[in-house]
């Protein structure tokens, strides 16, 4: 299988989006994992993708601005809110790279009812806040009674732009795809949008539970690859379910 290269924009444009999002002050936190640990955790016929021989655990948190449907105008509501995600990177039968969500935890409760009953990803409708204060920003996600209390805080102090990013920083941020488990298939959203603006951030402040909520080792150090980006426009594509041949030594069936 030839695995596609990692690069800064998408190989395959989106032509008819499905729905569009523009991401801002995204904050990106990552902790490598030996692939083994985690590939049980991903869809059928999916693997870990690796970077000299380890993947990552990702904690993500952004503002999600202006959702909607198809090409848009998006929702200035209720497609406005406050997100952090819980990720591993995965590459399918076909080589393509991509990202698997093991929580998304959103202030909206409209989109995470969508989002769950819908797309069947793991959403969970919590109370998330994000402030900017200079060159700081902080994220905080407390999830409501009834949803395995736990939370989350992380303060950054946002650094230097980075001009040329590192293969490892590449590799966490040039995702174009999701692989997901939908009603008993696999399936893979395609996502275009264009290179991101990173920068290289210092952690103030980390308590975090979501990782080890998310059925994931918790993680035994501080956080690698520690990015801020202004933030995206992203469009999805049409989703497409795998024809899976067989499944990896050690996968399950989330």
């Amino acid at each position: 299988m030839r695995i596609e290269p990692v690069t800064p924009s998408t190989p395959r444009p989106v032509r008819r989006p499905t729905l569009t999002q523009d991401l801002r002050e995204v904050a990106f936190l990552h902790w490598p994992v030996a692939p083994e640990r985690v590939a049980g955790l991903l869809p059928r016929g999916i693997r870990p993708d690796t970077l000299d021989g380890l993947t990552y655990v990702g904690l993500v948190s952004f503002l999600m601005r202006g959702a909607g449907l198809g090409r848009g105008p998006g929702l200035p509501y209720l497609g406005t809110f406050c997100q952090t995600n819980v990720r591993l990177y995965s590459v399918d039968e076909r080589g393509r790279r991509g990202v698997v969500f093991r929580s998304l935890d959103a202030a909206r409760l409209l989109p995470v009812l969508a989002g769950r009953l819908g797309a069947r990803l793991p959403y969970v409708w919590s109370s998330l806040r994000l402030r900017r204060h200079g060159d700081v920003v902080t994220y905080t996600c407390r999830r409501r009674p009834g949803a395995r209390g736990t939370g989350s805080r992380v303060a950054l102090r946002i650094g230097r732009p980075i001009a040329e990013p590192t293969p490892l920083e590449r590799f966490l941020t040039a995702r174009w795809g999701l692989h997901a488990s939908w009603y008993g298939r696999t399936v893979h959203l395609p996502m275009e949008h264009e290179p991101w603006p990173l920068h290289r951030a210092d952690v103030l402040e980390l308590d975090d539970g979501l990782v080890p909520a998310a059925g994931l080792p918790p993680p035994t150090g501080p956080p690698v690859g520690v990015l801020h980006s202004p933030g995206v426009s992203v469009r999805f594509g049409t989703p497409a379910v795998l024809p899976v041949r067989s499944t990896c030594p050690g996968q399950g069936h989330p």
